[in-house]
């Protein structure tokens, strides 16, 4: 880590930011919306996200074989977005998410399995105008593994919201992606320092199997 770097992380650390948070007993593996849309190259929405794709299959299989349950978000509008409101109208790009795109659809190798949670959502939050939280709470859950794209959006959005509902938020890094690795890094940065735990994959896979 660079000088400049170290600077800011003593700074926000006498500021009385990047406090700590436990992992609880009854995590949740969150996937936030992975799907074609950033996968394809032939979307607007493209990201170059192959990386974390692999990530999340690998934590997905780990988290089925902890007996962590595994929860997906996709994003899905009706003709014109008018259930997208001024969200809609701010990005244009969302058009991808119109019903029945095939760039709303869940890639070949991260399919959700029989008997897990979709959340269809039209905001950036997978917790915002859903039953998300409700059903955390109505199965036990106490922690919440984030996942997903993009980092600096819906990831992000969901995190904080996880952590408004009561949940521990535990964001991995690895298994998160952006269109740029500076909004990227830039949200790590800052969930970590107010909102959440920013952990590797091979961090999360640990906690998961520490779980099991």
């Amino acid at each position: 880590m660079n000088q400049k770097a170290d600077d800011l992380d003593t700074d926000y650390a006498h500021a009385g930011f990047n406090g700590k948070l436990s992992f609880g007993k009854k995590p949740v593996l969150l996937i936030v919306d992975v799907v074609m849309a950033y996968l394809d190259r032939a979307s607007p929405l493209y990201a170059g996200v192959e990386s974390a794709l692999a990530s999340n299959e690998r934590l997905a299989k780990a988290a089925r074989a902890a007996g962590i349950p595994v929860v997906f978000t996709n994003v899905s509008f009706q003709a014109g977005g008018l259930d997208g409101g001024v969200f809609f109208r701010k990005v244009p790009a969302l058009k991808a998410f119109m019903a029945g795109s095939p760039l709303g659809a869940f890639p070949p190798t991260l399919q959700p399995a029989p008997g897990e949670l979709i959340v269809t959502k039209q905001y950036a939050s997978a917790f915002f105008g859903t039953s998300l939280g409700a059903t955390l709470h109505a199965m036990g859950a106490d922690t919440v593994m984030v996942t997903g794209f993009s980092t600096s959006g819906c990831v992000r959005a969901s995190a904080l919201d996880a952590l408004q509902y009561g949940f521990i938020p535990f964001v991995i890094a690895d298994a998160c992606g952006d269109r740029d690795p500076r909004p990227h890094e830039a949200n790590l940065f800052d969930l970590q320092a107010k909102y959440a735990e920013v952990v590797s994959e091979a961090e999360a896979l640990a906690l998961m199997a520490k779980s099991a």
